[in-house]
């Protein structure tokens, strides 16, 4: 029975999101929900661009195959939108990585970005730096690169722990706009003393299609979207029905 049920929704979500996908191209489907922490994103770079100044990006002290692999992810695609952005307004990016299984991700990411924009002789493989595996070792790296570099911004989205706080207000003190999102409710707390805009959980795995609009992952949320309607709905009917029979 909970075979066929989980069957059952599985393709329920694969026809809602054919559907969906099929009128997000035909621009039928509505919008997003607006989210201020991914509305501000595009404001990071254009500010970049606009004031001459590297935009700061981290995608987590985690790397790829671990149990923060998600969250890493999460922190990947978003860059690879904000990459292609910054390709197109030449808004430099610098990018700090603590696991050397991102390193080579994220150098593609951004080689790839200013290909695709015709601007390949523009991509700098020092514009990724990889700082140290230790987490503290990472904050203390990111926060001397605050010091040493003028930036306009400060974006980082992944697996973070208590070394966010030596981060953030390393940021706080050199005045940084900054766009922090991760899924620890631990570091949450610390987020939301130190950081302009924050990406709470969903959230921060929202950010990518937010920023880039792309389809198939606007018609993937707008289905998370109405099956988590249906099943309250399906509750509500349930939990009805049984109390009248």
């Amino acid at each position: 029975m909970t075979a066929a049920i989980l069957l059952s929704f599985l393709l329920l979500g694969s026809l809602l999101l054919a559907i969906l996908m099929l009128r997000v191209r035909a621009g039928k489907a509505g919008e997003l929900r607006p989210l201020p922490g991914p509305a501000e994103l595009p404001n990071a770079v254009a500010g970049a661009a606009e004031a001459g100044r590297a935009l700061h990006v981290s995608v987590g002290v985690a790397g790829v195959g671990g149990a923060a692999t998600a969250e890493t992810w999460a922190g990947l695609t978003l860059l690879d939108q904000l990459a292609d952005d910054a390709a197109v307004s030449d808004a430099p990016l610098l990018v700090t990585v603590a696991d050397a299984t991102v390193l080579p991700i994220v150098q593609d990411i951004l080689q790839r970005a200013y290909a695709r924009n015709g601007k390949a002789e523009r991509y700098d493989p020092g514009q990724v730096r990889y700082i140290a595996p230790d987490h503290t070792a990472y904050a203390a790296g990111t926060m001397g690169l605050f010091e040493r570099e003028t930036l306009a911004g400060n974006v980082m989205v992944g697996s973070f722990g208590d070394e966010y706080l030596l981060i953030g207000e390393a940021g706080v003190r050199r005045g940084l706009k900054q766009v922090v999102g991760t899924a620890d409710p631990r570091v949450l707390s610390l987020v939301y003393v130190s950081a302009d805009e924050t990406l709470v959980g969903e959230e921060m795995f929202a950010a990518g299609a937010y920023a880039s609009q792309k389809p198939g992952q606007v018609a993937s949320l707008l289905a998370q979207d109405w099956l988590r309607w249906i099943v309250v709905a399906a509750i509500l009917v349930t939990t009805i029905g049984k109390l009248v029979f």
